[in-house]
C-alpha cells in the first residue's frame, strides 16, 4: 500500500497510462478504409496447442492498399492461420496461395462502418471504467493515509490529493475521447 501522496499519484498515473496504451493497441486493430497489418497481427492461432498471435508466426505486409499478404515462417501453419482469421469474424476472406495467404480487403459498407465506430466507443468506455477504478483505488489509499498512524497528513493535504487524482482522471478521459473521435473519423472517411 502506498505510504505517501506522491506515490499514490504516480501509481494512479501509471495505471491510467497503461489503460491508454491498451486502448491505442485495440484501436489499431480496428479496420478503417485501407488494409493494415494491425487488422490481423493480434489474431490468436492455435499453433501446436498454444494460442499464438499471427505476428509471431508470420510476416504480415500490405502489397496494395486493399490487400494483406501473410507469409508464415512455418509453411505447415498456413491452415491454422487461415482458420484463425476466419474464426476471428473480421469480415475477411483469406485465400491460400502457394506458401502464403492473401486477403483482399473489401470496401466498408456504411453499416459496417457504424458497427466499427460502435466497437471503438465500447472499447473507449471500457478503458474509462478502468480509469475510474484506478481513481477509486487511489482515493481509498488517500483516505487510508488520513487515518494512518505512522505519519499524519492534514485534511487539506488529503483534499488536495483527491483533487489531483480527479484532475488525472479528467486528463486521461479527455485523451481517450480524443483517440475515439480520431478513430471514428478515420473509420467514417470513405
Amino acid at each position: 500500500m502506498p505510504t505517501d501522496p506522491d506515490t499514490i499519484l504516480l501509481e494512479a498515473e501509471d495505471s491510467m497510462q497503461k489503460a491508454l496504451t491498451y486502448l491505442a493497441g485495440e484501436l489499431r486493430g480496428l479496420r478503417a478504409g485501407r488494409a493494415s497489418p494491425a487488422m490481423v497481427e493480434f489474431v490468436k492461432v492455435d499453433y501446436y496447442g498454444s494460442p499464438t498471435e499471427i505476428k509471431s508466426l508470420a510476416v504480415v505486409s500490405t502489397p496494395e492498399p486493399t490487400q494483406l499478404l501473410i507469409k508464415p515462417f512455418d509453411a505447415t501453419s498456413i491452415g491454422a492461420i487461415r482458420q484463425a482469421i476466419e474464426d476471428a469474424d473480421l469480415g475477411l476472406n483469406p485465400q491460400v496461395e502457394d506458401k502464403q495467404i492473401r486477403i483482399s480487403v473489401p470496401a466498408l459498407s456504411t453499416e459496417r462502418r457504424n458497427q466499427l465506430t460502435g466497437q471503438a466507443k465500447k472499447i473507449g468506455e471500457e478503458q474509462k471504467v478502468a480509469l475510474r477504478n484506478t481513481r477509486r483505488d487511489a482515493n481509498k489509499h488517500a483516505d487510508a493515509l488520513a487515518k494512518g498512524d505512522s505519519t499524519s497528513y492534514s485534511e487539506d493535504e488529503i483534499k488536495t490529493l483527491h483533487t489531483e487524482i480527479q484532475d488525472l482522471l479528467k486528463k486521461y478521459e479527455s485523451q481517450i475521447d480524443a483517440a475515439i473521435k480520431a478513430k471514428t473519423e478515420e473509420i467514417m472517411t470513405v
